[in-house]
């Protein structure tokens, strides 16, 4: 089976409110596929949406070609996290997962497989009633890979983990994007997918506002802003401006300027003698990315002291 998720024009209404408003993207193998975006983007919709247990109102929600409700043995094409609360608390983490395994023909050796790539051994014959959070995510992971599929869907599976677990998460969805799958991993923290999301899909009100690789995005906002450190920041400014760069001072020795790349800034100073001792292009980060992207997408937001008096 192909390993893709296709999401085409879903549109999606509860009573008044509209959940989804036109989503549209793809996520490919061999990569992790963030879909970001502020609470009550849409996110969780469309992953239910993807996996049958909501209907679209339109549009189509396929993978691998396919949808969910024609798939025989589902757990073999896709494994999903959308809640880690969703299990019988008085089971054993183990017997969760051989209840799931069997109800899909899948061995006894597949679960004891899956345990050891999540973490759960030492804890596998506990109540799953008695996990922390963090350790349902991890059943829920191990739940999600039991029929190794080739499309893997979590729904904010950083949630409860303490800093070691995220480092875990991160490192292991890169490794099951390196075995060919596709990965599609939500959340509404940049900083989760730091240095592992490859590509991502960041949405608000229901609607998709870009669908980019990490660099090209990075690229877009960073913009052709460069930060100068100069001890004669006035002169500086005067020979910048007269280039036609846009200057603001940010300090007493730094200048960020746009309009001029960083090469030719060099250039312009060498050439007038003006002293510096730091020109660099800037680098935007993926939360000041996000933070741009969906800066009128979020349905709350907190009001500044200088909006508040007006």
């Amino acid at each position: 089976m192909e390993a893709t998720i296709e999401v085409n024009g879903l549109r999606k209404r509860f009573g008044p409110t509209v959940a989804l408003d036109g989503m549209s993207f793809s996520v490919q193998p061999g990569h992790v596929t963030g879909f970001v975006g502020p609470n009550g983007a849409g996110k969780s919709t469309t992953m239910r949406v993807i996996l049958g247990l909501d209907a679209a109102d339109e549009g189509s929600a396929l993978i691998g070609g396919r949808p969910y409700q024609s798939l025989r043995c589902p757990l073999s094409h896709v494994g999903a996290l959308l809640d880690a609360a969703a299990l019988q608390p008085s089971r054993s983490a183990r017997n969760h997962l051989l209840w799931l395994a069997h109800s899909q023909g899948l061995t006894t050796e597949r679960v004891d497989e899956v345990i050891e790539q999540a973490g759960l051994r030492q804890a596998a014959r506990r109540k799953a009633g008695g996990y922390s959070l963090g350790m349902r995510q991890r059943l829920g992971i191990a739940a999600a890979l039991l029929g190794d599929p080739p499309v893997i869907i979590l729904d904010e599976p950083f949630n409860g983990l303490d800093p070691e677990g995220i480092v875990w998460m991160r490192a292991f969805l890169i490794e099951l994007a390196g075995q060919g799958r596709a990965v599609l991993v939500s959340s509404h923290l940049m900083s989760e997918l730091q240095d592992t999301a490859a590509h991502l899909v960041v949405v608000g009100r229901g609607k998709v506002i870009a669908d980019a690789g990490v660099a090209e995005l990075l690229a877009a906002v960073s913009g052709d802003r460069v930060t100068l450190r100069t001890t004669a920041p006035s002169e500086a400014a005067r020979v910048l401006e007269h280039a036609g760069a846009t200057v603001a001072a940010l300090g007493d020795d730094t200048l960020t300027l746009s309009g001029l790349a960083a090469e030719r800034v060099v250039a312009l100073l060498g050439a007038r003698a003006v002293p510096f001792f730091e020109v660099a292009a800037h680098r935007a980060t993926l939360e000041e990315a996000y933070l741009e992207l969906t800066r009128d997408a979020a349905e709350f937001r907190a009001v500044t002291g200088q909006e508040a008096s007006r």
